[in-house]
C-alpha cells in the first residue's frame, strides 16, 4: 500500500460529514475534481470504496462508515502531535524569506507551532531559493520549477497563487484571450530570471507576444508607462498583483487560458527540525488547489503543480 496523505484523510472526513462533493469542496477551499481524483485515491490505497454515489446522492459504504471514527481518532493524534512538536521547538526561532508574497494569516497559523521570524531581505525568488539551500533560511515562500528543486536539493508545498490579468489602455475591460496580449521580458536576468523564464514559456505555448525591455519595468510605475505604448494589452506580473491603476488604464481578465502564477513553501530535502517541518505543515494545510487545476488554467510545464498526462 502506498503512503495514506493526513490531507487526504481530511478530506474523506469532510465528505462524510457533507455527504455532498460539492459542499465539502467549498468547505476545504479545493476544486470539486481535484477532490473526487483525491477520493479515489484514497480508495484505491486503502484498497476498499468509502463511498457510493451517483448523479443526486453521496452515501459511506459499510467500511467507509466502519472508518471514519477511526479517521477522526487518527487525525485527532495528529493535530496533538502537531502541538506537542510545537511546544517542543518553540524556543528555536525559523527564518523566513519571500520574493514578493507572504500569506496573510501567517502569524496565526504558524503561533502555536513555531517562532517564524520573516527575513528582511526580499530577494527574487531563484534567490530565496538558493538561500534556503545553502542554510541561509530555513523556509521560503517563491516561484520554483521542478528542475530547481532536485537541482538545489529542496521540497516545496503549494502556498499560494495568482491568477494574472493584463493591464490595457481605454475603457473595454472584457475577457481577454491570452494570445491577445503582450509579455514583458527583461533583458536583467539576474533581477529577473524567473519571470522571464516562466513569461518566455508562456509566450511559446499561448501564442502571447514576448516585448523585449531593459528598464526594469516588469511592474512599478514604468510598467505603466509601457502598457500605454504597447498597442495590446500587458500581461501584469505577480509583483503588481495589488498596485492600483492609473485613471487612463484598466483591467482585464484573461481566458482562454488563464494564467496562473504559483507560489511555493521551499525547504530542504535533508530538514529534519520539528520547528521547521511543522510550520510547513501549519502554512499548507487547506490550502487547496486554488484554482491551478482548472481544466482552462495554464501552468508552465515546469511547475510543481502542472498536471502531466
Amino acid at each position: 500500500m502506498t503512503r495514506v496523505e493526513l490531507r487526504q484523510l481530511r478530506y474523506f472526513v469532510a465528505v462524510a460529514e457533507e455527504l455532498n462533493f460539492g459542499r465539502a469542496a467549498e468547505r476545504l477551499l479545493i476544486a470539486g475534481p481535484s477532490l473526487s481524483q483525491q477520493i479515489k485515491a484514497l480508495e484505491r490505497d486503502l484498497g476498499v470504496r468509502l463511498f457510493d454515489r451517483d448523479r443526486r446522492s453521496v452515501s459511506l459504504t459499510p467500511a467507509g462508515a466502519e472508518l471514519l471514527p477511526h479517521t477522526r481518532d487518527l487525525l485527532e493524534r495528529a493535530d496533538d502531535l502537531k502541538r506537542r512538536a510545537g511546544r517542543l521547538s518553540g524556543s528555536q526561532p525559523v527564518r523566513l524569506g519571500y520574493a514578493n508574497w507572504l500569506p496573510p494569516d501567517l502569524g496565526s497559523r504558524t503561533a502555536a507551532v513555531a517562532r517564524v521570524h520573516v527575513d528582511a531581505w526580499v530577494a527574487p525568488s531563484h534567490t530565496q531559493a538558493a538561500r534556503v539551500a545553502d542554510g541561509s533560511l530555513d523556509l521560503a515562500v517563491c516561484w520554483v520549477r521542478t528542475e530547481d528543486l532536485e537541482r538545489l536539493g529542496l521540497r516545496a508545498r503549494l502556498i499560494g497563487a495568482d491568477r494574472l490579468y493584463a493591464v490595457a489602455k481605454g475603457t473595454d475591460t472584457s475577457d481577454l484571450p491570452a494570445r491577445d496580449t503582450d509579455v514583458l521580458i527583461d533583458d536583467d536576468i539576474t533581477s529577473w530570471a524567473s519571470w522571464n523564464g516562466y513569461a518566455e514559456e508562456l509566450t511559446q505555448t499561448v501564442g502571447a507576444r514576448a516585448v523585449r525591455i531593459s528598464d526594469g519595468a516588469v511592474t512599478g510605475p514604468a510598467y505603466f508607462d509601457h502598457v500605454r505604448r504597447c498597442t495590446r494589452p500587458v500581461l501584469n506580473s505577480p509583483k503588481g498583483q495589488t498596485a492600483p491603476l492609473p485613471p487612463d488604464l484598466v483591467r482585464r481578465e484573461i481566458v482562454a487560458p488563464k494564467v496562473y502564477w504559483t507560489w511555493s513553501l521551499v525547504w530542504r530535502a535533508s530538514e529534519d527540525r520539528a520547528g521547521v517541518l511543522a510550520a510547513v505543515d501549519a502554512l499548507c494545510e487547506d490550502v487547496g488547489d486554488l484554482g491551478i487545476h482548472a481544466p482552462d488554467a495554464w501552468l508552465p510545464a515546469g511547475d510543481p503543480y502542472a498536471l502531466h498526462g
